[in-house]
């Protein structure tokens, strides 16, 4: 059974900074598959307004349309309740029975500490960190007090040396509002369904 990256975020949308540092972390953990999973609501962005779910879906499956290494999953989508990372860990264990890796942003990483049940996560899976060209794993005392010391080890073990792409959905969005080109930003299908269903411009 071929080892699988989960991926998950709002994706809102998603763009090129996304599927350029996933593919690296897979390639640097030796993952075969990619499964891009958007988030219903993130429990850690519950006040932040998100684009409809099926159009977070939608661009997320026009973005990687012909590649094999990647795939879409709208489980958390079809979900009550906040998104929490265990459930969908755990949801993709008995799915796919399959090693599972999640990759998360540095800034998750420094924020661990407090996501739900993070112990039991960080056993239920392998817990990727997309880092930065020649920076260290961090210092984490927070996530020490809530982990293994076993754990701490395995975490800071897969904070991966990973392109810095300096793309930002935020961004995006400003500028999609203020009618400005997001071209090279996203890939041109997802350029195309935010125009056409004129998103972020109101």
């Amino acid at each position: 059974m071929a080892d699988v990256l989960l991926y998950g975020g709002s994706f809102d949308p998603i763009h090129h900074g996304h599927l350029i540092v996933s593919r690296a972390a897979a390639e640097a953990i030796g993952a075969d598959r990619i499964i891009l999973i958007p988030s219903a609501i993130p429990p850690h962005k519950r006040q932040v307004r998100l684009a409809a779910g099926e159009d977070r879906l939608a661009m997320c499956r026009l973005a990687i349309a012909g590649d094999s290494l990647f795939e879409v999953s709208g489980w958390e989508l079809e979900q009550t309740g906040p998104s929490y990372t265990l459930l969908t860990v755990r949801h993709f264990r008995e799915e796919l029975g399959a090693a599972l890796y999640w990759l998360i942003g540095m800034d998750s990483l420094l924020e661990l500490h407090t996501w739900y049940h993070v112990a039991e996560l960080a056993d239920a899976c392998t817990l990727v960190t997309v880092g930065r060209p020649g920076h260290a794993a961090p210092e984490l005392p927070e996530l020490c007090a809530a982990v293994s010391p076993a754990q701490i080890e395995r975490i800071q073990k897969h904070v991966l040396d990973t392109p810095l792409i300096q793309i930002s959905a935020t961004n995006i969005r400003e500028r999609a509002q203020a009618r400005r080109s997001i071209r090279h930003l996203v890939p041109e299908p997802v350029r195309e369904y935010i125009s056409a269903h004129r998103l972020y411009t109101d």
